[in-house]
């Protein structure tokens, strides 16, 4: 079942968690039911339930509104190693990716939804000679995806947004989405996150709320802060949001500090998110 337009929530990989039950205690202390599901991997990032997880998830009663598929091996030490090791950049990791992407799609079909988020890599510019190879595998998991009736998000921040505007201009692949995330766009230092949603708008298919500040030296990360704290200005974000006819959650996502520092920000987040709706 569809969830509420708006509706607020969490990604499951923000609580650090690792198994269902944990999950669900903290979502209980969270006070929302909606969560975005790490697919984890038998590699680098498993569940405690294992092959059982998503029967887990259903006997736990979240509302699912995607999956996510990270690809052992990825490096976010800085944008140069995640760069190098992120998505499908480099040619000589597509094929086992394209394998991971296979096992990734049937977590996704298992735990009951349709949308399964990832980082595609840095997409090439339209002089780079890798392009065509980069967007021929984009297209070939657009394929495998549409076999099994899901849409692929990805997610922003590598490259800006008139890049990935082209790009999926470029691909022409009805089930190719993206996942938006304003915070990644800073830290990446690769544009406005507003203008941004305003050129995807038509091709939001899901989002995470997180802030940050640019880097202050070029080449380095910025600094992802707590919701409401950061340049992204969230108020703005979600009535752009709802101008371009955005109607889907709105889910938080928080990758700085330990589980519980993660969860009072989450917590704090939401009450952020709620007087910004309310208006």
């Amino acid at each position: 079942m569809p969830v509420e337009p708006y509706a607020l929530g969490v990604c499951s990989w923000s609580l650090q968690v690792t198994s269902v039950a944990e999950l669900r205690r903290l979502v209980d202390q969270l006070g929302v039911n909606v969560i975005q599901i790490a697919c984890g991997d038998p590699v680098h990032a498993s569940w405690e339930e294992g092959e059982g997880m998503p029967a887990a998830a259903h006997a736990a009663g979240f509302e699912i509104t995607a999956a996510m598929l990270g690809f052992p091996g990825e490096d976010y030490t800085s944008p140069q190693t995640i760069k190098e090791t992120g998505g499908f950049g480099n040619p000589a990791t597509r094929a086992q990716r394209m394998e991971t992407l296979q096992w990734g799609l049937e977590r996704t079909r298992a735990l009951g939804v349709d949308l399964l988020t990832l980082h595609a890599g840095f997409l090439p510019d339209p002089s780079d000679a890798d392009r065509k190879p980069f967007l021929d595998t984009l297209g070939q998991a657009a394929a495998l995806a549409a076999g099994h009736g899901i849409t692929l998000g990805f997610e922003t921040g590598q490259e800006t947004a008139d890049l990935l505007r082209r790009t999926l201009d470029d691909l022409k692949c009805s089930n190719l989405k993206v996942n938006f995330d304003p915070a990644n766009m800073l830290l990446y230092d690769m544009g406005d996150p507003i203008r941004a949603v305003e050129i995807l708008g038509p091709d939001l298919c899901s989002v995470h709320v997180k802030d940050a500040n640019r880097p202050t030296t070029p080449g380095q990360w910025g600094e992802e802060v707590p919701l409401g704290e950061g340049q992204v200005n969230i108020p703005e974000f979600v009535r752009v949001l709802q101008r371009v006819g955005y109607r889907g959650p709105l889910v938080i996502e928080r990758e700085v500090g330990d589980q519980q520092g993660r969860l009072a920000d989450v917590k704090r987040g939401l009450d952020v998110l709620r007087g910004t709706l309310a208006g």
